[in-house]
């Protein structure tokens, strides 16, 4: 069966590598002239991160999203399984009280524990929750690693070509545009997401840490080479400029907040990108003839992409088999 993906964000690339290893002839087709140039996955943290996840999200998310983790630990390198550490400053305890009750799989940790786990944050936090079954990945190199494997595999990677299904011969066309297929998908809406990408010396962590904060909770996310991730601005808006005055400095402030050794660390990168969501926030597998549209994953990409990628598999040659008898 040749099959044409349309898109080459995380959705597209898992897919299109389920696709190729259920022996189907694949081709993908990608608007951007390169790789990374699909904001929204190139700009996301990474972390693989269920539970934590559900704290403000269905927990049907949970289950596709821990087999997530075995999936990516499979496929490309470099999947830090370390799980992921949420705190709160004294004064905001109660938050934390409240994201342990909305959440499960976590362990309820004194000062020592957390010094245990991340010595650079000894002695500033009195308590907090670990999550040992989460990980995380570098979004960056594993885009790029399943690149190469979709190469490896004969998938011809078609940058800089702008189609649309109809002018693709394929038997099946999956699309994974994300939010530059509303208007094929009008109950998509946009959530804009804000980063900065930040180089110390002088703070190790070993995984990622959630920072509670009843105005601005963020993340943090350590890459190698000295670099962290810290993100979690989510805005109802269709805005696709460059990050905010603003959201810069929230998450700035709450990097701080976490380790003032980030006060002197270098601003090596901005960014802000949309991310496709339904009104649930769950994302969706729809089919209309022969084109099959995954979308909707939220802030969810890396961790629920390949689920959705065996569902719209699944349905693709279920639908197969059905016409071939």
């Amino acid at each position: 069966m040749r099959i044409a993906v349309i898109g080459a964000g995380v959705a597209g690339l898992v897919t299109a590598l389920e696709l190729a290893e259920r022996g189907a002839d694949v081709a993908l087709y990608e608007a951007a002239p390169k790789l990374g140039l699909a904001a929204a996955s190139w700009l996301a943290g990474g972390m693989l991160a269920p539970h934590c996840e559900a704290e403000s999200a269905d927990p049907a998310i949970v289950a596709p999203g821990l087999s997530g983790i075995d999936w990516w630990s499979r496929h490309v390198p470099d999947v830090a399984r370390h799980g992921t550490l949420v705190l709160a400053p004294w004064r905001d305890r109660a938050d934390l009280a409240r994201f342990a009750r909305r959440t499960r799989g976590h362990e309820r940790l004194d000062a020592d524990r957390i010094a245990a786990l991340e010595p650079d944050l000894a002695g500033r936090f009195a308590e907090g929750l670990f999550f040992a079954d989460e990980a995380h990945l570098d979004p960056r190199c594993t885009l790029e690693a399943l690149a190469e494997r979709l190469r490896e595999r004969g998938v011809a990677l078609h940058f800089g070509r702008c189609v649309a299904a109809a002018d693709l011969d394929h038997d099946r066309i999956v699309d994974t545009r994300g939010i530059a297929a509303r208007p094929e998908l009008p109950r998509l809406r946009a959530v804009r997401g804000e980063m900065v990408l930040l180089r110390t010396r002088e703070v190790s962590l070993s995984r990622p840490v959630r920072l509670l904060h009843p105005r601005s909770p963020i993340y943090v996310v350590p890459r190698a080479d000295g670099l962290f991730m810290v993100g979690a601005t989510m805005l109802e808006s269709d805005d696709d400029r460059g990050i905010t005055l603003r959201g810069t400095v929230e998450l700035l402030n709450a990097a701080y907040a976490l380790h003032p050794a980030f006060a002197e660390a270098e601003l090596v990168e901005t960014g802000a990108g949309l991310r496709p969501s339904y009104a649930d926030n769950l994302p969706k597998v729809t089919r209309n003839g022969r084109v099959v549209s995954l979308n909707g994953l939220y802030r969810h990409g890396f961790l629920l992409s390949p689920a959705m990628a065996a569902e719209a598999a699944a349905e693709i040659f279920a639908e197969t088999l059905k016409d071939a008898s």
